[in-house]
C-alpha cells in the first residue's frame, strides 16, 4: 500500500472536482479524502495499492469536463494513515 498527498492547482473549485475525485476513488478502492483549500487549490490524501494510485493520478490530471488542472504537487507520505473509506471534507 502507498500513501500520497496531492495538491492540485488550476481551475479545480466550483467545477465538481471533489465529487469527480470521490467517484474515482470509490471505483479504484482508494481510501482517504479530498477537500478544497482556501487558496483555490484542492488537496487529496490517498492510500491504495500502487497500480490503483497510478490510475487515480491519471484521473486527477484529467478532472471533470469544466476543470483545468495546471499542476499537481505529489508528496509520498508515511503509510500510517488509518482511513476506512474515502470522503469529501469541508
Amino acid at each position: 500500500m502507498i500513501a500520497k498527498r496531492y495538491i492540485i492547482k488550476g481551475r479545480v473549485q466550483g467545477v465538481g472536482f471533489r465529487y469527480f475525485v470521490y467517484r474515482k476513488a470509490l471505483q479504484l478502492s482508494i481510501k482517504g479524502y479530498v477537500k478544497n483549500l482556501s487558496n483555490g487549490d484542492v488537496e487529496v490524501e490517498a492510500v491504495a495499492f500502487d497500480e490503483n494510485i497510478k490510475e487515480f493520478e491519471k484521473h486527477l490530471w484529467k478532472g471533470p469536463v469544466l476543470s483545468n488542472v495546471i499542476k499537481i504537487k505529489i508528496t509520498e507520505i508515511p503509510n500510517t494513515l488509518n482511513y476506512s473509506s474515502f470522503e469529501i471534507r469541508y
